[in-house]
């Protein structure tokens, strides 16, 4: 099977901010995209994207979830890099749209369709590393994806950075590709010489998130999570995650969580840790190295309150329970 993201639809949505106006979105091949070798982008990064997913219904019908919530992201990423203000409005029609166009090639579950809006600044101006670019471009791209656990519920293993950060403190809540760039590194070192799946940074000893995803504590019926502020990334994931273990009865503790107090509770019996996002909604860890020392998280395997959390999400992504709270749309 092709790795998560690398198949892509034969086209996608399109519009062009050209300094004063956006165009009419278009469909268009999604196999290029033609950008002058001084793009601001390529230069200065100005590019921010989203994630997010369709799903097919039991019923045949075409369900996105939380498109409101990342478009307001989308927003809020492209005004702090300074790019071109997106309509919401005309971006969730883009993406509704190419989803519709393509809603026969949505995947049943356990699969679905990956959606990627993307908003990259245009303008050929090389001498602009301190000014913003005037024109820019928004794109919707569609990836079919299929199970994300196909090849079994293996427990991650994280690194622990207590001293590194993922990205400029500032940027954190921008969904940026930089801020992704400025991650690799250390996580190609912490896969070489620890065999780590992820880095935990967590400057100061103040847990934040992973390179791609939020870290979430599950101690007995109560989780904590670093509470938001504009150093990290603000989940969507993460946000539908505290939503329902509020519906279940459990107590969501958002605050600062120092990584004494992580290695401290990580290693109760019972104890569970967890990554979110978009791709694996909840991904078990199942091990935490820190100064040079493997740490178990509870037994060290998937957590009974993980693997709920994460049906329960699923079950309302796939329409086998009750959306409650409003989060999809009908395409």
């Amino acid at each position: 099977m092709s790795a998560f993201g690398t198949v892509f639809m034969p086209k996608m949505a399109i519009s062009w901010f050209d300094g004063t106006s956006w165009s009419e979105a278009e469909m268009v091949s999604s196999d290029s995209i033609q950008l002058h070798p001084g793009a601001h982008v390529l230069h200065y990064s100005s590019t921010c994207f989203e994630g997010l997913k369709a799903f097919r219904h039991e019923d045949g019908s075409t369900k996105i979830f939380r498109m409101d919530r990342n478009i307001v992201r989308f927003a809020q990423s492209s005004r702090l890099l300074a790019l071109p203000e997106i309509d919401p409005d005309a971006t969730a029609k883009m993406i509704t749209d190419v989803v519709a166009h393509f809603a026969d090639e949505v995947p049943a579950a356990p699969g679905s369709m990956y959606i990627r809006p993307t908003h990259i600044g245009t303008e050929a101006a090389i001498g602009k590393a301190a000014a913003p670019s005037t024109s820019s471009c928004q794109y919707v791209l569609l990836s079919p994806v299929g199970d994300y656990f196909a090849g079994g519920d293996a427990c991650l293993r994280l690194l622990i950075e207590d001293d590194g950060m993922r990205c400029a403190a500032h940027m954190g809540m921008v969904k940026s590709g930089g801020n992704y760039a400025s991650a690799l590194q250390p996580i190609m070192n912490a896969r070489a010489e620890f065999q780590a799946d992820q880095v935990l940074f967590a400057p100061g000893g103040d847990v934040q998130e992973t390179g791609a995803a939020n870290f979430l504590l599950i101690d007995g019926d109560e989780i904590i999570t670093k509470a938001l502020d504009e150093s990290f990334l603000h989940g969507v994931t993460r946000d539908s995650i505290l939503t329902i273990a509020r519906d279940l009865g459990m107590k969501v503790s958002e605050r600062q969580l120092s990584v004494d107090e992580l290695v401290e509770r990580a290693a109760k019996p019972g104890c569970e840790a967890a990554l979110s996002g978009t791709a694996a909604v909840l991904a078990p860890v199942g091990t935490l190295i820190y100064q040079g020392k493997e740490l178990k998280v509870g037994s060290g395997s998937v957590g009974p309150t993980t693997v709920k959390l994460r049906q329960t999400l699923n079950d309302i992504q796939w329409g086998k329970a009750e959306d409650k709270h409003g989060w999809l749309t009908t395409v």
